[in-house]
């Protein structure tokens, strides 16, 4: 059921302008939750769809919820990556019309469990300006933007750029030459950062995620500290890890098992 949403969404306030209207189907709790936004090229390589699935996969896996446009490509992989139930689709249409229709089945799914949101009213078509607004507000509602891959000419350049004009960082993967041209210009200039570490950049950002102790033990083990060194930081939990089997000391260093 397509319903108004009659509340001011505060993140929404860091776009130039605030929507005239917003609309929905879904889970209205999932704006609650931190976000991030997870973007790029329609047409991804192998590696892209790979790492694009895992980092939304692991971000929705500490219950951050991942926002994105609902496009073919990378949109779509991260929406799955996070599952519909923990996930926040834009789009660029009235909700009566689900497209692109090669994703019809996903945002049904999103629709059931997650929340989709439009600008729109019922009966408008996508078109080029709609586009540029569903793409502001994808932005607006993170707390940071990841473009996994682009090209120079991408539509997700202009979303880089609200992100940047909003203060918010941007994030991408490391391509090899000739890949992914448009982030390796932005890259070039100082605009984004290069994630090298998936594991290492949801840990850094620990103030946003609910991380574990157990989790933050074997992260700490993971760069094969000394055995004092981790005596020293966590007395009782290397000693319990060491019984349970999940590390062993050789060398005097401590390694996962």
């Amino acid at each position: 059921m397509i319903s108004k949403i009659d509340f001011k969404i505060d993140e929404l306030s860091s776009m130039k302008k605030y929507p005239d209207e917003l609309f929905y189907i879904g889970n209205l709790e999932l704006l609650k939750r931190k976000k991030i936004s997870i973007i790029g090229t329609r047409r991804p390589i192998s590696y892209t769809k790979e790492f694009t699935y895992k980092l939304s996969s692991k971000f929705s896996d500490a219950n951050i919820c991942i926002v994105s446009g609902a496009a073919m490509g990378v949109d779509s992989i991260a929406h799955q990556g996070a599952k519909s139930n923990n996930t926040i689709a834009v789009v660029a249409n009235g909700l009566d019309i689900r497209y692109p229709s090669v994703n019809r089945n996903l945002i049904i799914d999103i629709e059931k469990n997650g929340l989709i949101i439009s600008a729109y009213k019922e009966k408008e078509k996508a078109r080029n300006y709609t586009f540029v607004l569903r793409n502001e507000i994808v932005v607006a509602l993170s707390d940071f933007l990841i473009v996994t891959e682009a090209d120079l000419n991408s539509g997700s350049l202009t979303s880089v750029n609200y992100a940047l004009k909003m203060g918010k960082k941007v994030y991408t993967l490391p391509h090899r030459m000739n890949e992914s041209l448009g982030t390796q210009e932005l890259i070039k200039k100082g605009l984004v950062e290069v994630i090298y570490d998936i594991d290492e950049f949801i840990y850094n950002f620990s103030g946003l995620i609910n991380i574990n102790l157990e989790d933050e033990v074997l992260f700490f083990c993971k760069k094969n500290p000394t055995y004092e060194s981790a005596i020293a930081k966590y007395p009782n939990k290397i000693f319990e890890y060491e019984l349970e089997g999940k590390i062993k000391i050789e060398n005097g260093k401590v390694i996962i098992i």
